[in-house]
């Protein structure tokens, strides 16, 4: 813990923020362990988890300070997300990562704590913005490239990009594709203005990072204003309650090994020379890329589990076969499917399609696509004919469950088949989501079937 707040925290930030931050990161360990468990540990030591340094006095009173303290929501440890600073406003979260869920106490709202910091430019050659799409399995050539929309937090959502296939890239996977070619130093964060300069973009932004959850320069700042501890963490988890570390049994395991910068978004081609057959077992028939054969056994046994769990809400009998196909890239998904690239998942002649497994995992979507993919399998045959919508919001309703949200007395158009099956943006599909289950949901509210919902 204190080698983690080494790593993390603000260099010199008052105890108040070491705390708050101690117990943000105890949290998302607790709620995280087992993200590298197909390579045999818990979380590593890089920026995709968490980065640790030497301990030093502070990181160790904040430490002990709090130990065993962590964040709750519902009783068990809340997801979080923390970064280095949201640039003056916080992100949601699945603005960031399509199809994330977007909880209430992680909101998109004013901060006055980091003021803007830090405000950054970058300039980047047409060339290398060529290069940097080219390695995350663009195709084309590279001619213009403009920001094409902003979310609500006035981040970039989406760019388009001229002569590229595919055609455009949301703010956060450019940061990406950049961060992977040319370092991360080039776009460090989604809050920038583009102009262009004969083959020179430039960028103007404030902030550092995704912006979900706690601002760590923020909650520095806050601190020296007086802030306590739990007052920055209500500010930025309202609702959240600090509580006590649930005692759980687990396993020895390795020792951690350093894993790779984070991914998003389209990788390269990594097809294998002769792709191994699918493998059938439990009814559920799985096709793999050669590199992801070490997941096989834990895909069959979630697709089948989530199978009989829905296949039971849903008052359907259990369908003998279930297939799944996870594609090598976002490129060969995409090209499978004929969705566009940012989109999780596709049942296309009842077979499951789903894009490389690394991002989904990453993003911590994994589990909950192949649910709503499951979902989608079973209610299709009976909702196949109605407007993609309803299958949708079925999907969504049996796959998350009930929102726990008071439904709106407002009732705005439900989304049409091309907002949910042409999204322009990861944005606006989840806007399409959200429409989708929000009209399926009025539905059942008022008494009616999920089989008459129309």
């Amino acid at each position: 813990m204190s080698r983690v707040l080494a790593g993390e925290a603000l260099p010199g930030s008052a105890p108040a923020a070491m705390e708050a931050l101690a117990i943000a990161v105890r949290t998302y360990t607790e709620a995280n362990l087992g993200r590298h468990r197909a390579e045999g540990f818990d979380l590593c030591d890089q920026t995709h988890c968490q980065v640790m340094r030497t301990a030093n006095a502070s990181s160790q009173g904040a430490a002990q300070a709090t130990a065993g303290r962590i964040l709750l929501y519902r009783g068990a440890p809340a997801t979080i997300y923390y970064s280095a600073s949201c640039g003056g406003r916080t992100e949601i979260p699945s603005a960031v990562w399509p199809g994330a869920e977007d909880p209430p106490y992680l909101p998109s709202r004013p901060d006055d704590g980091c003021e803007g910091e830090p405000a950054w430019t970058a300039e980047i050659a047409l060339a290398d913005l060529q290069r940097s799409f080219a390695a995350a399995g663009f195709r084309g050539t590279l001619r213009g490239m403009t920001i094409a929309s902003h979310d609500i937090s006035g981040r970039v959502a989406s760019l388009t990009l001229e002569g590229l296939t595919p055609s455009a890239i949301s703010g956060q996977d450019l940061r990406a594709a950049v961060g992977r070619t040319l370092g991360w130093q080039y776009v460090r964060s989604a809050a920038f203005d583009l102009k262009r300069t004969r083959d020179v973009y430039r960028m103007d932004g404030h902030g550092s990072g995704h912006g979900v959850g706690m601002c760590v320069i923020g909650s520095a700042k806050l601190a020296v204003k007086g802030e306590s501890a739990p007052a920055i963490l209500a500010r930025y988890f309202p609702g959240l309650t600090i509580g006590g570390r649930t005692p759980r049994a687990m396993a020895p395991i390795p020792t951690a090994a350093p894993a790779t910068a984070p991914s998003a978004g389209p990788r390269p081609s990594a097809r294998a020379a002769t792709p191994p057959p699918p493998v059938a077992a439990a009814g559920v028939i799985l096709s793999l890329p050669e590199g992801d054969e070490g997941e096989r056994t834990a895909m069959i046994a979630l697709a089948a589990r989530e199978r009989d769990a829905l296949a039971k809400a849903l008052g359907l009998p259990v369908p003998s076969r279930l297939a799944l196909r996870v594609h090598p890239t976002t490129d060969d998904y995409a090209r499978a499917t004929g969705r566009a690239w940012f989109t999780p998942g596709a049942v296309v002649n009842d077979e499951i399609h789903l894009p490389p497994l690394a991002p989904l995992r990453d993003r911590g979507v994994l589990e909950r696509t192949i649910r709503r993919q499951v979902a989608h399998v079973l209610v299709d045959g009976i909702l196949g004919r109605r407007p993609a919508w309803v299958r949708e919001g079925a999907a969504l309703y049996f796959a998350d469950g009930p929102s726990v949200e008071t439904l709106s007395s407002a009732r705005p158009p439900c989304p049409t088949d091309v907002d949910l099956l042409s999204p322009v943006s990861a944005g606006a599909l989840n806007a399409a989501y959200a429409g989708a289950r929000a009209c399926f949901e009025r539905q059942i509210a008022g008494g009616r079937s999920w089989r008459d919902v129309r």
